[in-house]
């Protein structure tokens, strides 16, 4: 049975020295406990408390890497069933499928609307992560030649090398073996052969099994061989099948402590339907039931953005809103007689309030106080979103240094507090804007800075 984070805590040296990247150990142990760090991280730690702990101290689901630097996709690390029971750690990779049987023209269609499909939503830049190469010929030099390809386009992103024949997955390793790829996969078959390579290129290993059985006894035998970093396929290739054992896995992992199904998985959408649409739907599905990486047979604007919008949201902190950077937004090329917005840096409200601005074509400046990620009204509440903070943040913007006229719009909801604005900007004019966002472009066309 794990140990708890205190029993654990009485194992630790309690030097509290930080060097683990923690502060104390009695919040290393937690973390321990709660399979988000591993023991190794701790320098003073004797050897018989890392007999004694390594039970507790492993990661239910293994954290893993695919790729270096900053570029490099993260998997596993997972400590919960739900989302709202604290956060998922490390957002699903999505990956294009390429293959050495393709023509020219399909590989470099594919690599071109892997680096062109990228978005930007919240603040954040949404892109896929991986390219997974499969060698279909057979042929070493073949798969060797379209890896260095890819290589060439991918500007540091990761890779997934595809083949059941070791020789050809070594070809093709030796190209990117500087980038740490996932080698997929080792089977019943090839495990011995799989495993030397893995070892060989320290590339973390996938694994595939025709079952779940099947899956846990290769881990265990390449566990046992010394490969820790392995990503895991149940061989299912039925929607139904492959969401079952995706559940499965992670509850074996998380609730039942079973260390064979305790890593990362890879499923393939693209493996299950010729119907596009479907494709994505059966993605969206894996990206919400754990799914490590789900690798796509092509990528389209309008069934990619909707999976990353989709894993964004599922992987963001339930407990911390999404927020905006504080600062001066300009929107539409504002000059010194543009109209001056006030609002929160809630990421919802800030992106609708832009919206809505750029929908009236009147260059605008828009202002964003931070207020922890609070909307206007929860925020004003919270004495988040008051007359004795925006004062202060406009003072300091140095919006008036690019504005001729001294009139601020503030959200129709926070009316309350115009009187108090004005006390504490007596140079300013304080105007009472819409209370909803739909009617701001008919409010700002009214827009006069005399």
């Amino acid at each position: 049975m794990a140990l708890t984070g205190i029993e654990i805590f009485k194992k630790l040296p309690k030097t509290n020295c930080g060097e683990c990247g923690v502060p104390t150990c009695l919040a290393f142990a937690m973390k321990l406990a709660a399979g988000q760090a591993e023991l190794a991280a701790c320098p003073h730690v004797s050897e018989q408390a890392k007999a004694e702990l390594s039970e507790a101290s492993a990661p239910p689901i293994r954290p893993l890497s695919i790729g270096t630097g900053d570029q490099a996709l993260k998997l596993g690390g997972e400590t919960v069933l739900f989302r709202h029971e604290k956060r998922f750690v490390s957002p699903t990779g999505i990956a294009v499928l390429i293959s050495d049987k393709m023509s020219d023209g399909e590989v470099e269609s594919r690599l071109k609307k892997f680096n062109e499909l990228k978005y930007e939503r919240v603040g954040l830049n949404l892109e896929a992560d991986l390219v997974a190469v499969r060698g279909e010929s057979g042929d070493p030099a073949k798969f060797e030649a379209l890896v260095k390809k890819v290589k060439e386009r991918l500007d540091g992103k990761g890779v997934v090398l595809m083949s059941e024949d070791p020789n050809v997955l070594a070809a093709g390793a030796k190209v990117v073996a500087d980038r740490k790829p996932l080698l997929y996969a080792a089977t019943k078959a090839n495990a011995d052969g799989m495993a030397k390579l893995a070892k060989e290129i320290s590339a973390p290993l996938a694994v595939k099994g025709a079952n779940l059985d099947e899956t846990a006894e290769l881990t265990t035998q390449l566990t046992a061989a010394g490969l820790k970093d392995l990503v895991l396929d149940s061989g299912a290739r039925t929607p139904r099948k492959v969401l079952e054992d995706q559940i499965v896995m992670r509850r074996a992992a998380l609730m039942k402590k079973i260390r064979p199904l305790g890593f990362p998985t890879i499923t393939f959408p693209c493996e299950m339907t010729q119907d596009p649409m479907m494709e994505t739907l059966l993605a969206s599905m894996l990206v919400a039931k754990y799914a490590g990486i789900v690798v796509l047979s092509d990528f389209e604007g309008h069934s990619l953005f909707p999976l990353l919008v989709e894993r964004m949201n599922i992987f963001t902190d339930p407990q911390r809103p999404m927020a905006t950077s504080e600062g001066i937004y300009e929107i539409g090329g504002p000059n010194e007689n543009s109209p001056v917005l006030v609002t929160s840096n809630f990421s919802l409200t800030y992106f609708i309030v832009m919206g809505e601005i750029e929908g009236s074509r009147v260059p605008s400046w828009l202002l964003v106080k931070d207020t922890e990620g609070l909307s206007v009204m929860t925020a004003w509440a919270a004495g988040k979103f008051g007359a004795d903070v925006i004062a202060p943040f406009v003072k300091k913007s140095g919006i008036a240094d690019k504005i001729k006229h001294h009139k601020l719009i503030i959200p129709g909801y926070a009316a309350v507090i115009s009187g108090e604005l004005e006390e504490e900007l007596p140079d300013w004019k304080i105007l009472i804007g819409p209370r909803e966002a739909g009617h701001i472009p008919a409010y700002l066309k009214m827009w006069k800075p005399e």
